[in-house]
């Protein structure tokens, strides 16, 4: 059986859980308030990504049952999250800035980031603007702050590695 065909992954289609190959709606009660909230979470994630608020039924005190519109909505709203957030993360842990240096070159400097709990690491590494050719890379502490003065500095210096 494999991961997808465990019980916790066959497509269901109740009232208040809806499940297909990727993804888990569940309509929960709403701490905040009397009302109630759907929770969305991607098969194999520890935690939802998406909670938001849900509908009342007609009797003002039930929820309102999922359905298809309702469930694919929520999956493409869950997905549309969890892309931000993927871009967001990205965008902490790589960045870059170009300066002209030597002779009116202009270089690339680029900063990542590996974000390990244990071990931490950063990069830095000039290309050239104009063939994105490496022209030299460091590493250095994840708390580098990379900036176009420090950019600069690090060209100037020859490439050497700059101290946190």
């Amino acid at each position: 059986m494999t991961t997808t065909d465990s019980p916790d992954h066959l497509p269901l289609q109740e009232p208040r859980l809806w499940r297909d190959g990727l993804w888990t709606a569940r309509i929960i009660k709403n701490e905040e308030d009397d009302g109630w909230a759907v929770e969305m979470t991607r098969h194999g994630d520890p935690e939802p990504a998406l909670v938001g608020p849900w509908t009342m039924g007609r009797d003002k005190k039930n929820p309102k049952p999922l359905d298809t519109p309702a469930f694919h909505t929520l999956v493409k709203t869950a997905t549309e999250v969890i892309r931000r957030h993927e871009q967001q993360l990205h965008a902490t842990l790589n960045k870059s800035v170009t300066v002209t240096a030597r002779n009116d070159q202009r270089i690339r400097v680029a900063l990542s980031i590996v974000p390990d709990e244990d071990n931490p690491s950063a990069t830095l590494t000039a290309y050239d603007d104009a063939d994105d050719s490496e022209l030299a890379s460091v590493n250095v502490s994840p708390a580098f702050r990379l900036t176009t003065s420090s950019a600069t500095a690090w060209i100037e210096s020859d490439y050497a590695r700059p101290r946190s």
